[in-house]
């Protein structure tokens, strides 16, 4: 009687401590992502510890069982080992499935995509928004110039190491490292060919980017930006004003203006084209790959003018010669004037 009792006590023991683990090892495997869906991005900031790091945990994931979820995170010495960054969870990750992705650091990259750029404080408000370091940093970043004094930049030109595009970026990249990585896509992208091309112009990458820019401005359709590109090349070859308007308007700090009046074009600004000869001090805006390669693959012809069409269909009409650039100017401010259009 005595054994049978003891059997059933030890088959009873062997029972829990089955029912324990299996109870242990669902509240390890179980499904914890709070909001319903499959995937969360979960965001741990530069400088958390265990602690802030369980709370942004916790703002995205229910845990069910804190004891067993700190007890693996200590087996796994994740409280000695945070680090920052964007990590993708689904629901069917384990407790020890997101300490190891956590531990490791395998965090996923962001897309960072930025265009339409005028300013640095432009850049920065965009790429601020989708990196840890916020607009703040990154434009007191490409405030100094000491930053990048050195790679033989200023703060006029420094615009141009920014070619928009999308790029991979780890979500806690600082200020520094967004400027680095930029550097290197920058060089990467001024190969050799491009260089022998920018040469021939007898333009610097930097002067190309800068013609770039202002071709960006002028150029509603694409297909027109190697024609224009040729007529201020022609201009900067016979050492005529270049006569840009978007250079006014950057001078002005505005790009709304439709008309640029005779009043504009006394703007007191080193951009001022219509002033000053040859390029401006620095791009007036990021240049597109789009316009860096129309300044590179530039027409070749005898264009000096241009002016909108006046039936407003983003194209322009080219001329050789003043007379001829008149006409088409009175026509277009003709037009100007029937659409009401005086500023």
């Amino acid at each position: 009687m005595i054994k049978k009792i003891i059997i059933y006590f030890i088959s009873a023991m062997v029972l829990l401590v089955m029912a324990g683990t299996a109870l242990f090892i669902k509240s390890i495997n179980g499904l914890m992502i709070r909001n319903g869906t499959n995937m969360v991005s979960l965001y741990i900031p530069s400088g958390s510890d265990y602690r802030a790091a369980t709370d942004s945990l916790n703002a995205k994931i229910f845990i069910r069982n804190k004891r067993v979820f700190n007890w693996v995170a200590a087996r796994k010495k994740y409280p000695s080992s945070v680090k920052p960054g964007r990590y993708i969870l689904s629901s069917d990750m384990s407790y020890l499935n997101i300490i190891n992705i956590l531990r490791s650091g395998n965090q996923t990259p962001v897309k960072v995509t930025f265009n339409n750029i005028r300013t640095i404080y432009d850049l920065a408000g965009k790429v601020g928004g989708q990196l840890e370091a916020d607009s703040a940093k990154m434009a007191d970043f490409l405030k100094d110039e000491t930053n990048y004094k050195k790679d033989g930049f200023s703060k006029e030109t420094i615009i141009s190491v920014f070619i928009p595009d999308t790029y991979e970026f780890f979500w806690n990249t600082s200020a520094e490292g967004f400027y680095k990585r930029m550097l290197k896509e920058y060089s990467r992208f001024w190969n050799e060919e491009r260089l022998a091309k920018a040469s021939a112009r007898k333009l610097s990458p930097v002067e190309v980017s800068i013609l770039a820019s202002i071709v960006d401005c002028e150029a509603i359709m694409s297909d027109e930006k190697p024609r224009i590109a040729g007529v201020y090349l022609n201009r900067l070859n016979r050492k005529i004003k270049l006569d840009a308007d978007p250079t006014i308007k950057f001078a002005l700090n505005d790009f709304t203006i439709s008309r640029i009046l005779t009043k504009d074009l006394q703007v007191d600004s080193p951009y001022n084209t219509y002033k000053h000869p040859g390029l401006p001090p620095g791009p007036i805006g990021c240049p597109t790959i789009n316009g860096i390669e129309a300044v590179l693959n530039a027409e070749k012809h005898d264009y000096l003018f241009f002016v909108a069409k006046p039936d407003f269909s983003g194209y322009h009409n080219f001329s050789s010669t003043l007379a001829e650039h008149n006409r088409y100017a009175l026509l277009y401010q003709k037009e100007l004037d029937k659409r009401k259009i005086f500023k």
